[in-house]
């Protein structure tokens, strides 16, 4: 696997922050679900004008109702 594109995959498309497993089912949720950049929490609720608690609480939202895009809660 070429290594610069395994690192972009992992890095937010937008301000290329290091990504969480939650930060890219966001992405596949809320844009498409056969993405292959992602975005951060915080770009994705600047795109959305949302606020990061929003999106944290429908990651919650998702989780708890089964997502497959997300892990489950423990």
């Amino acid at each position: 696997m070429n290594t610069a594109k395994a690192v972009s995959q992992n890095h937010c498309r937008k301000c290329q922050k290091l990504l969480t497993h939650d930060e890219i089912g966001a992405t596949k949720k809320l844009i498409n679900r056969g993405a292959t950049t992602y975005f951060c929490l915080d770009c994705l609720s600047e795109a959305f004008e949302v606020s990061r608690e929003d999106l944290e609480n429908k990651i919650r939202y998702f989780k708890e109702n089964g997502c497959t895009l997300f892990r489950k809660l423990r």
